[in-house]
């Protein structure tokens, strides 16, 4: 994945800082790693329930800036934050277009996208998370021949990706990789997820 250059480093995302709408607890939060970040982004938000959505990095110890994390010597995983209510969209659900939105079986990588920060990955608050999350990848597996290699991982400190990378697809769908690798991705979200659909995505 290449990206424009954006003088803006991210920031720690502090775990005291809880939505108000997770405090009511009308709300809930899964952080998801599926290769690039924008990819799993432009598909969220299209989902209904969803309130919002971020590109972050999370996983690793080292310096959180997308020139680091392409490294691949961070730790750090791209990954997207969804904000949601379950209410409206259930978490099988998210779990499903997750697992559809990339290759679960590809051991760092996705495509042409190579390298640890491009791992599928699950991050994990708490022991039940970690439970529904183990058991939607054997769900999962049944549609796929290969062994699914996605991981679960606590999560740890949660950065927020630079701006340009926010709502990348929305903003810059003449780039190509928008055209050649999300696009029918989300052709194919409209053709197998057409209920759970929000005819107004997140911005």
């Amino acid at each position: 994945m290449s990206s424009p250059s954006d003088p803006e480093a991210p920031t720690p995302d502090p775990a005291a800082q809880v939505d108000p709408a997770e405090q009511a607890g009308a709300a809930r939060t899964l952080v998801l790693g599926a290769g690039c970040f924008w990819c799993l982004d432009s598909l969220a938000r299209r989902l209904r329930g969803v309130v919002r959505v971020r590109s972050v990095y999370t996983g690793g110890t080292g310096p959180a800036t997308y020139e680091a994390v392409c490294t691949g010597t961070t730790g750090h995983a791209e990954a997207v934050e969804v904000t949601f209510d379950p209410a409206e969209l259930p978490v099988d659900v998210l779990y499903d277009v997750f697992f559809s939105a990339h290759d679960p079986t590809s051991w760092n990588r996705q495509g042409h996208d190579v390298g640890p920060q491009y791992r599928s990955a699950m991050f994990y608050t708490d022991d039940a998370e970690r439970a529904e999350m183990q058991a939607s990848i054997v769900r999962a597996q049944q549609s796929y021949d290969a062994p699914i290699v996605t991981t679960l991982e606590p999560l740890g400190a949660v950065f927020e990706a630079e701006p340009v990378h926010q709502d990348f697809h929305s903003r810059r769908p003449d780039v190509g990789y928008c055209r050649v690798i999300i696009d029918p991705k989300v052709a194919a979200l409209r053709r197998n997820y057409a209920p759970w659909l929000t005819e107004q995505p997140v911005g």
